[in-house]
């Protein structure tokens, strides 16, 4: 058995005011040569097919051709779930016929913990959902975080499983240790989102999307695929790639990535204004790749971006590392200040910057109480 994992392809993505749909179709069309190359059983789309809720018209006609040419064209089974970026009722149309010719795409988190099974293998389609959701649906008060709801779902999950066939759980979470960027959207505050990664242990593979990165963690059977472009400079430097899941009867599988290359990268450049100009220098990279541009240059520079967009046209940001180095030594004077105060006067800044009511005294008077049974306990400790 043999499937393609892919995950979080953001359609219809904004970057620094930038529409990446174009991007999207270069890369997926890259993808679709990979699938009519490789001609899987399967192809796994672990969540975040979407940017957003309502995406752009661009993104949803993009998304019905890419399917189409997949599941009709080339014959061949898509297994999908929505991730928190999507919404799960606009993904759930149709999903009662789409079955027909072997698209299962589960949008919405049910009761029902049937799996798809493609040769022999049962995939577990688990959409992202909100602890509240899975909490009503399965009617558990238990349920308050993202590890209560998935271990609940699991445990479902187990009670139709043949531990004599092979299993693969199809989710769109957040991994305890998984190494995020700025492209990910925070699920829950405080590490309520995470799942620990022992929860998966009753599954032989676990296909996951969220994390953009395919080493956003390492797991014998857990893995992301990561995004197949990159969505932010904090992703600069990583690796994009899909993964091609070779299966045996017995479970186990062997793993390879293929890199997908894009029309124009996202970079990161650094240096003095008058070297990023030098044609010596600019002959040598690709100037029209997505970049973000540090200049060391101290003093006043006149106009800098549009003098670097006559050479590099899709400069997405420009900073000066002398600005930077002065907002570190800012930050880290903030926090010697910060140490230099009162518990109350901290309180009182944390209050005025989270609510616009009075810090009254009767609210002074009860945290000063607080104060003084905690510095008590640590005391008597």
């Amino acid at each position: 058995m043999k499937f393609i994992h892919t995950a979080d392809w953001h359609l219809g993505k904004l970057v620094h005011g930038i529409y990446m749909t174009e991007e999207q179709r270069y890369i997926l069309e890259q993808f679709i040569e990979l699938v009519k190359e490789e001609k899987p059983d399967a192809v796994v789309i672990a969540g975040d097919l979407y940017d957003r809720s309502v995406p752009p018209t661009e993104a949803v006609d993009l998304l019905d051709e890419v399917l189409y040419r997949i599941n009709v064209d080339l014959n061949t089974p898509i297994v999908a779930v929505s991730g928190n970026h999507d919404s799960a009722e606009r993904l759930s149309f149709g999903s009662s016929w789409y079955k027909h010719s072997h698209f299962y795409l589960k949008g919405k988190l049910t009761s029902d913990f049937t799996p798809v099974t493609i040769n022999g293998v049962n995939f577990h389609c688990i959409p992202y959902a909100e602890p509240g959701t899975v909490r009503q649906l399965l009617d558990d008060d238990s349920i308050h975080s993202h590890q209560d709801a998935m271990e609940a779902i699991v445990e479902r999950i187990k009670q139709v499983m043949n531990p004599d066939e092979r299993h693969v759980f199809v989710g769109h979470a957040f991994v305890l240790g998984g190494k995020t960027t700025d492209s990910e959207r925070t699920l829950s505050v405080g590490g309520s989102g995470c799942v620990g990664s022992d929860l998966f242990d009753s599954f032989h593979y676990t296909a996951l999307g969220h994390l953009h990165s395919p080493d956003a963690i390492k797991h014998d059977t857990v893995r992301y695929s990561g995004s197949l472009l990159k969505y932010s400079f904090s992703e600069a430097s990583q690796r994009k790639s899909v993964t091609i899941v070779e299966m045996e009867e017995s479970g186990l599988f062997d793993l390879s990535e293929r890199t997908l290359t894009p029309r124009q990268d996202m970079r990161e450049l650094q240096g003095y204004l008058e070297e990023l100009l030098d044609p010596s220098f600019y002959q040598s990279q690709k100037v029209d790749d997505y970049l973000k541009i540090t200049l060391h240059d101290e003093g006043t520079l006149i106009d800098p971006i549009n003098k670097l967009r006559q050479v590099y046209p899709n400069v997405l940001h420009l900073e000066r590392k002398l600005e930077l180095t002065d907002a570190k030594k800012k930050n880290s004077f903030n926090v010697l200040e910060d140490k230099k105060k009162s518990e109350l006067e901290l309180f009182k800044e944390f209050h005025a910057d989270m609510t616009t009511s009075d810090f009254s005294p009767s609210k002074e008077d009860i945290l000063q109480k607080v104060i003084a049974k905690a510095r008590q306990e640590v005391f008597e400790k």
